[in-house]
């Protein structure tokens, strides 16, 4: 969605225009700029989280091995099967062990060790019926090597911290770009000869005309799909997240976290401590088989009424418990988690999906949508139809971009296509103006690189326009257009 044919001339205030036909210059502008610039970011996360939604079944193909076996008749002992992977990667710690979550699974237990990048962990897959190791592979949270690959592509590029800047950028300014773009269409299609023309294109139309139809009614169909993408991007970036984050934690939206502590008799008699005396430390490769060791625990998470997909962490340190937690990301979820003293597999605390406040369960519902966990394969399939229709409106509002060049029968010496005319903001009525500068400042507290970039684009805008005007004093505009903002 980009800007329509103006007239080259400056804005010129006019306090008897009504609030919209004040405001239109200025989206004009706000949109044309945001899609020249902020676009490339836009573009960039569009391709890479097209790949990201089809990372699922490239997971499965690529590690067909590791992930499934042959169905046998009986399981063996948990406890076994991690000593088998133990033997097979003798180093590291043992930070969470997965059970298989069908016949035909794997079961996973993760190291964390020097042998893998920060963040990352080394899984080794066991086969459940026969504790024959299957492989090793690098594991991020549950995704492995290729997926794990593919989401620290669109994470941040594989550029770290800094380059989580640039997917946070396109979603600051996605949704104001969408707003902008509804409202532009909508405006224009009023005064059209056809409704039918906002939801389908003109097909009659020609050049740049038959661009914007298809730009726009794209976008249309789309529109809320992108805004649900922005809006939840933002949740977990890296500046936009504190400050939801901050706002969760004011308004209690988290969940209470599960309670590892051991206190009690029970726990000083199973480790042979007598009560309140420091228990002895277990060494990392004994905390399997100490107590009732994972087996044992496994049977506490059964009895619960836990179900996989499963993740069962060792204790991190002396006087901890073991948490089991559910993980069922696909719809209905599950969620509910346990703490059980290895010492003689009772629980010590339980914390239910059920008891999460709304807000804390709207969240990790909105994520895993985002990331095509939530409706499996419905869900993919939308993430995929988003990512494509995203990259169209964009190489469409770039074709359009291109169309409005001046041509050599104009006499300009320009390349590229003209911005919407300057002094939009000059043009607003001190009320308007106020609300809008309000309205900016607010969204530039909540959404730090939108107002950042913002600024710098307002920055260059009076240079450039400063530029020009004393090139062209006639006031005729090329690339961008003369004067002050």
């Amino acid at each position: 969605m980009t800007t329509e044919q103006l007239p080259p001339a400056d804005i010129a205030p006019s306090p008897q225009r009504n609030v919209w036909a004040q405001l239109r210059p200025l989206l004009l502008r706000m949109h044309f700029y945001a899609g020249v610039l902020v676009a490339p970011f836009i573009l960039l996360a569009a391709v890479t989280g097209l790949l990201y939604a089809l990372a699922p079944q490239i997971e499965q193909i690529v590690y067909r091995h590791e992930l499934h076996v042959p169905v046998g008749e009986r399981t063996v002992p948990l406890g076994e099967q991690v000593a088998a992977a133990r033997a097979a990667h003798p180093e590291g710690r043992i930070t969470s062990v997965i059970p298989p979550v069908d016949e035909t699974g794997t079961t996973r237990v993760l190291f964390g060790d020097d042998t893998v990048p920060s963040g990352y962990a080394m899984a080794v897959f066991v086969d459940p019926y026969t504790a024959a190791v299957r492989g090793q592979v690098p594991a991020s949270g549950q995704w492995l090597g290729v997926r794990a690959w593919i989401g620290e592509l669109h994470r941040n590029l594989h550029l770290g911290e800094f380059g989580r800047n640039y997917s946070e950028l396109a979603a600051s300014w996605m949704w104001i770009v969408v707003l902008g773009g509804i409202a532009l269409w909508l405006a224009r299609r009023r005064t059209g000869r056809r409704l039918r023309r906002t939801l389908l294109p003109d097909t009659s139309g020609r050049g740049r005309s038959r661009n914007l139809s298809w730009h726009a009614t794209t976008g249309i169909w789309i529109a809320l799909g992108l805004l649900f993408l922005s809006a939840t991007g933002l949740t977990w970036s890296t500046h936009a997240g504190a400050r939801i984050g901050d706002i969760r934690s004011a308004f209690e939206w988290n969940s209470r976290p599960l309670e590892t502590a051991l206190t009690g008799e029970a726990h000083a008699a199973g480790t042979g401590q007598h009560h309140g005396a420091p228990a002895t430390p277990t060494a990392p490769k004994d905390v399997m088989t100490s107590g009732v060791g994972i087996d044992g625990v496994m049977a506490t998470a059964r009895a619960e009424g836990l179900r996989v997909p499963l993740f069962i962490t060792p204790p991190d340190g002396d006087g901890k418990a073991w948490t089991v937690k559910e993980r069922k990301r696909d719809w209905p979820t599950r969620f509910d988690a346990i703490s059980v003293d290895g010492a003689d597999g009772s629980v010590v605390d339980r914390l239910d999906f059920a008891d999460w406040p709304f807000m804390a369960k709207l969240t990790d519902w909105t994520i895993d949508a985002h990331m095509g966990l939530l409706f499996g394969p419905v869900n993919q399939l939308v993430l995929i139809a988003l990512a494509v229709g995203l990259i169209y409106v964009i190489l469409r509002g770039y074709r359009m971009w291109w169309q409005r060049r001046p041509t050599r029968q104009t006499g300009a010496g320009a390349r590229f296509g003209r911005p919407a005319p300057r002094g939009a903001l000059r043009a607003l009525s001190p009320g308007v103006l106020a609300v809008v500068l309000a309205l900016t400042l607010g969204i530039a507290y909540f959404v730090p690189l939108f107002g950042i970039s913002l600024a710098l684009f307002l920055i260059a805008d009076v240079i450039l326009g400063r530029r020009q005007a004393g090139r062209h004093p006639t006031g005729l505009p090329t690339s961008l257009d003369e004067s002050g903002s």
